[in-house]
């Protein structure tokens, strides 16, 4: 999944050793744009993800890649969003590695469609439509005649 925002805050970072041997944690906090934004904290695991969200200065657009993982704890559900990859992007512009995913502030760009043609078929000649009938109105006015059965 992705999604874009503006880098606000860089969590403070998390060391320990594990049985398969030292683990840094650390994070991010960005804003999303638009008429309601929302601030969004992402994990990273790993010196080389933290490296990335390093290099990138505050305030920055950001694309953040990231995978939600969710968890159960004494009848309780937590759910963590890991950051996969962060990038910096200038608004309006792709970025250099385009997933296929809209970009905000990027229209759409779209092929001219051609017209499609039927094969060189023969053309059988259409038969002129009949003058359609004038539309019965239903007559309300009237009261219904003792000779019809109604179903109620």
């Amino acid at each position: 999944m992705e999604i874009s925002g503006k880098l606000i805050k860089i969590l403070q970072e998390v060391r320990g050793e594990s049985q398969r041997g030292p683990w840094v944690r650390g994070g991010f906090v960005i804003e999303t744009d638009g008429e309601y934004p929302r601030q969004v904290a992402f994990t990273t695991f790993g010196e080389d993800r933290l490296a990335m969200v390093a290099g990138i200065p505050l305030n920055s657009p950001v694309i953040v890649t990231f995978t939600p993982e969710s968890r159960e704890y004494q009848e309780r559900w937590y759910t963590d969003l890991r950051c996969s990859r962060i990038q910096t992007y200038i608004p309006g512009q792709m970025p250099p590695q385009a997933t296929g995913y809209a970009w905000p502030a990027a229209a759409p760009q779209q092929a001219p469609v051609a017209p499609v043609t039927p094969a060189a078929a023969p053309q059988q000649p259409m038969a002129p439509a009949a003058p359609a009938a004038p539309a019965q109105q239903p007559d309300f006015a009237s009261p219904l005649k003792p000779d019809e059965d109604l179903p109620f």
